[in-house]
């Protein structure tokens, strides 16, 4: 089992020589072939200037600069793309993720399991203000995907390399890669890691953060339920806003050829209107919406189911 450990950092300059010697002090005695990747997110202090020289220093170690800061997400993808181990583990390089836990996260990959989270059960960072709303997201996440963790914040993970390939990262969704993970069928555990204070520099998480993990996460919802059918969504809402438009249509056009009543002004037939348009297009929508995805998955020959293992007879 070769590995690759992916570091994402932004401004950790004064972590950077410590961390990488905790890594190896947590890796090289597992006795596998391993890498270190480092990806230094555009940061605006010397972190990539640190990592030129440890990059000499360090033979495992590869060093990935990207030109400007694209977000952890981005800084990720990165990371995975420029690895080459069949076993990722990703952790923060603020130093509040344990490297000697990493032994502990592969262990449950070597029983079978596609995906390992840390668990940070006792949070040295975790202020009431941020703890609690944090306990929310878990638990709104947890419910909202189906996977069901302690910790989706915490970076310590472990990933088999078939399910990084299977999955696109863009805007927060570094948080939601086990519930990108279990849509492709990945099997999941979790194990309560160490968590340290930060030693060096500041947090890079502000209160905006909140709002752009809400909107990610509505994408994931939607990507569990409609990825390969969104006609299905699109069309449904289409259908109820047409026949609803339909119906009080014909309900006013009764009244006026019944009793007589004038319908021009009435707000009623400007709602049954809106509502008809509307249903057109959420309908045509949904048709374009279900165009588009077969074009990605045959163009890309990308198919809509994943084998784990494939059993064949001694004739086969």
């Amino acid at each position: 089992m070769d590995l690759s450990i992916v570091v994402p950092l932004y401004n950790e300059e004064g972590s950077l020589k410590l961390l990488v010697e905790q890594l190896l002090a947590a890796v090289r005695p597992l006795a596998v072939p391993f890498e270190l990747v480092l990806v230094d997110d555009g940061s605006r202090d010397g972190t990539a200037s640190a990592l030129g020289e440890l990059a000499h220093q360090v033979p495992e170690l590869v060093a990935v600069l990207l030109r400007r800061n694209y977000g952890q997400s981005a800084a990720m993808a990165a990371g995975f793309d420029a690895s080459r181990g069949a076993v990722i583990v990703t952790l923060d390089g603020d130093l509040q993720n344990d490297p000697a836990d990493i032994p502990l996260l592969l262990e449950q990959i070597e029983q079978g399991y596609d995906l390992v989270s840390g668990w940070r059960h006792q949070r040295q960072d975790a202020s009431l203000s941020r703890l609690l709303p944090s306990r929310l997201a878990n638990r709104l996440i947890g419910r909202v995907t189906g996977v069901r963790l302690h910790d989706y914040g915490c970076s310590l993970k472990a990933y088999r390399r078939e399910v990084v390939e299977d999955l696109n990262l863009y805007g927060e969704l570094h948080r939601f890669l086990p519930a990108l993970a279990f849509i492709e069928g990945a099997r999941i555990s979790e194990v309560q890691v160490g968590h340290h204070p930060r030693r060096f520099g500041q947090s890079n998480y502000g209160i905006d953060r909140t709002f752009r993990v809400l909107m990610d996460l509505l994408t994931v919802w939607f990507m569990k339920r409609f990825l390969t059918r969104p006609m299905h969504v699109f069309g449904l809402a289409g259908l109820l806003a047409m026949g609803a438009g339909l119906a009080v249509t014909l309900w006013l056009v009764g009244e006026k050829l019944l009793l007589g009543t004038d319908i021009g002004d009435r707000p009623l037939l400007l709602a049954a209107v809106i509502s008809l348009l509307a249903g057109v297009q959420l309908f045509c929508f949904g048709l374009l919406a279900e165009l588009q995805m077969r074009t990605y998955h045959e163009s890309q020959g990308r198919p809509i189911y994943r084998v784990r293992s494939t059993l064949r007879g001694s004739a086969g």
